[in-house]
């Protein structure tokens, strides 16, 4: 005999990600630094040099601010709301854990707008949610209609609903507009809408500027950033609604290192903005050299989107083997179609390079 875990963990889908997965690696005999990774979304120039130089000051005997003050007063005047409006967490994937932690109770309905990202579930299913999806479709390009999904909210009157924006892994914007109309429309259900990639969306409005009180928007230091290895986000919203969030986050969950990282890159503004700047321009390119491949991508307004190969776990294996990761999106949904983040563009070139080198894609894709 011994103790039974929750049941619900026995309903929680696998925690299929992208990025390297180091034992798969070594069973390939692969070290990890001669991996190009086209699987992760982020920014393929590295962080800003301010960031090594402000780690390099970090002491390591002492607990870390388990508010993040610092942090959150330089977000604060960077997205120009009140410092008490936002809470810094362990990656924006942290936040949402503690959203579901706080405000999901069993049997409650969560609407999710899908294929999305995989968390949303695993967090919601952990508490004991009944997951309804509103599924984004292939012929309309992923994109999601509003009038449609209003109907989705009326009928299912969610406790959360959770709307990625630009979506992981489509690529897909909605507008502000949709979203407050959305929030105002059901102002007892709690809308968590992430922006983790919006900076990759060139001149995409947020909401955070019409925000309604029952919204979370969470963001990313991760991605644009390049702090992945350090693990950096933030929520702003209702007072009311991140004292709950509190309430359930354990101390010190984000480590001194992160939060120095994260007041150095705000300030390099000019860094961010050139990386940006270069990866906009590469995707261009890559767009067009996949177009002259026969496979065009998903339209998309981020640098990262999808493209159908046939089978992508075939292709996904065929390129590792070659030293490039993609992200096989099987556990979006999606069996046929992998997604590739924009990379440096000699890099998006050994890419192409390797794609071509697997027609045809009948047999090896």
């Amino acid at each position: 005999m011994h103790p039974e875990p929750r049941p619900e963990l026995s309903h929680i889908p696998a925690a299929i990600h992208g990025a390297l997965d180091f034992s798969e690696l070594d069973q390939l005999g692969l070290a990890p630094e001669t991996v190009l990774d086209f699987s992760m979304n982020g920014n393929p120039y590295g962080p800003s040099p301010q960031v090594r130089e402000a780690l390099a000051h970090v002491p390591y005997d002492r607990y870390p601010d388990r508010e993040a003050l610092a942090l959150c007063r330089a977000l604060a005047a960077h997205l120009a709301v009140p410092v008490d409006q936002i809470l810094v967490g362990n990656g924006s994937t942290e936040l949402v854990w503690l959203a579901a932690l706080a405000f999901i109770r069993p049997g409650d309905r969560v609407l999710l707008v899908s294929p999305t990202f995989g968390e949303y579930t695993r967090a919601a299913v952990l508490m004991g949610a009944h997951i309804q999806q509103h599924t984004a479709r292939r012929a309309e390009n992923f994109r999601v209609m509003p009038p449609v999904f209003m109907q989705a909210l009326s009928q299912t009157r969610p406790r959360l609903v959770c709307v990625c924006t630009p979506n992981n892994p489509t690529g897909m914007l909605l507008s502000p507009d949709t979203l407050v109309q959305w929030a105002l429309a059901f102002p007892e259900t709690l809308f968590l809408i992430d922006e983790a990639y919006l900076t990759f969306a060139a001149h995409a409005p947020s909401v955070l500027p019409v925000r309604c009180p029952n919204m979370l928007v969470l963001r990313s230091m991760t991605k644009a950033y390049a702090l992945a290895g350090l693990r950096l986000g933030y929520a702003v919203g209702a007072p009311d609604v991140l004292a709950a969030l509190r309430c359930a986050r354990p101390p010190w969950s984000v480590n001194a290192m992160a939060q120095a990282a994260g007041l150095a890159a705000l300030q390099d503004s000019a860094h961010l903005h050139t990386c940006l700047e270069s990866i906009a321009q590469a995707k261009i390119e890559l767009v067009a050299g996949l177009r002259q491949l026969g496979l065009p991508p998903v339209p998309s307004t981020t640098h990262f989107f999808l493209v159908r190969v046939g089978d992508a776990q075939h292709c996904r294996q065929a390129l590792l083997q070659r030293g490039i990761l993609v992200r096989d999106c099987a556990s979006f949904g999606l069996p046929e179609y992998i997604r590739i983040a924009t990379r440096r563009p000699e890099e998006n070139r050994r890419l192409l390079t390797a794609l071509e080198e697997l027609h045809p894609w009948s047999a090896s894709c």
